[in-house]
């Protein structure tokens, strides 16, 4: 028999639903898909970070004849393992992609944007869309010490980048000199050994001439019997 009490009706419902939830069944339900961990490379992990600021990027754009944002982030400049090379690069904090993305090299200079001492502006040939483009850039630092940290040590790198160029040349016009000198050395030595063998067969030659007797040479003496 149904209780008229509503007020009772609806605690023995709850009771019911609460016992019901509290039921263990032992069924084991299996997850649909299964997730597997996946390594994340970024591409710096042969490189060495020298510096690592917070910063805003811009990009000029000269159509629009003005500068536009193109992101907010931490700048970098990472240095490889191996080839001693340095590129800056710097990243969205947001998406993580990348807005500035070329290799600092002796023609790079940064110059301190006119009338704001906490920005650098400089040209490149950037990479970050997948293709070289001629870029002109602005860094805008949170103060006037991280931006002139980041301008000095980019003048560094460049200088640095220089001397290498120069002793890389010195050392390939060396190089080229050495190879010339060898080839001068063995054209002469070639030269050299060609002489006997052409002494060698002119003096074959004589001595296949017959030699003239000793009665021919008397006879062709002028007698003085006929003086």
């Amino acid at each position: 028999m149904a209780s008229s009490d509503p007020g009772r009706r609806d605690e023995e419902e709850t009771s019911e639903a609460a016992a019901g939830e509290d039921e263990d069944t032992g069924a084991q339900i299996a997850p649909i898909i299964k997730l597997e961990e996946v390594a994340v490379t970024t591409g710096e992990e042969d490189e060495d970070a020298l510096i690592d600021l917070k910063a805003k990027l811009y990009r000029f754009d000269k159509e629009g004849n003005q500068w536009k944002e193109r992101g907010v982030g931490t700048v970098k400049l990472l240095k490889h393992k191996e080839t001693g090379k340095v590129r800056l690069i710097m990243r969205n904090a947001k998406t993580l992609k990348i807005c500035a993305n070329h290799y600092v090299l002796a023609s790079t200079s940064m110059q301190e944007h006119a009338g704001n001492d906490k920005s650098c502006v400089w040209h490149a040939s950037d990479f970050s869309d997948g293709e070289l483009k001629e870029e002109l850039l602005c860094l805008r630092f949170g103060s006037v010490e991280n931006c002139r940290n980041f301008k000095e040590m980019v003048e560094e790198i460049a200088q640095s980048q220089c001397k290498k160029e120069e002793s890389e040349d010195v050392t390939a016009a060396a190089g080229l000199i050495e190879k010339l000198s060898v080839g001068e050395s063995k054209s002469k030595e070639k030269a050299g050994e060609e002489v006997p063998l052409a002494a060698k067969e002119d003096k074959k030659e004589n001595k296949s001439e017959p030699e003239k007797p000793e009665a021919e040479e008397k006879d062709m003496e002028p007698s003085t019997a006929e003086t």
